[in-house]
């Protein structure tokens, strides 16, 4: 089976060795988003609602390039530094998905890449 690496100058560069999304046959897999502006590469500044929708809105950005749309995730992985952070990027996470929901984890993490609060990674399927 072949690899097709995604790509779009919409959502943050890779900040390692990695792609920001892998296509093989009809499931993409995403590398995980931290709420980096795209045009700068910095961290946004602001509460924990704030950096979550910068890190779907980049989501958002690597799913339209890999021709798909946000109903076609089917598994979210959230990570966070801070689990008390759980309501508010649960809310965050209801304006970008409709029902029926993808399957998700939420996981607290002691630290993330350039001292982020929120990362999210997630795997969809084309039809």
């Amino acid at each position: 089976m072949s690899r097709q690496i995604i790509a779009t100058d919409k959502a943050p560069a890779a900040i390692g060795p990695y792609s920001q999304a892998v296509r093989a046959g009809n499931t993409v897999y995403f590398s995980g988003q931290i709420p980096l502006d795209p045009r700068t590469g910095q961290l946004v500044e602001g509460d924990i609602t704030l950096q979550t929708r910068r890190v779907f809105d980049n989501l958002k950005a690597v799913v339209e390039a890999a021709g798909g749309s946000m109903d076609k995730i089917v598994r979210v992985g959230i990570y966070v530094t801070n689990l008390g952070h759980f309501a508010s990027v649960n809310e965050v996470m209801g304006e970008y998905f409709q029902a029926p929901y993808p399957a998700r984890s939420t996981i607290e993490v002691s630290a993330l890449p350039k001292l982020a609060d929120v990362e999210v990674d997630a795997i969809m399927v084309l039809d």
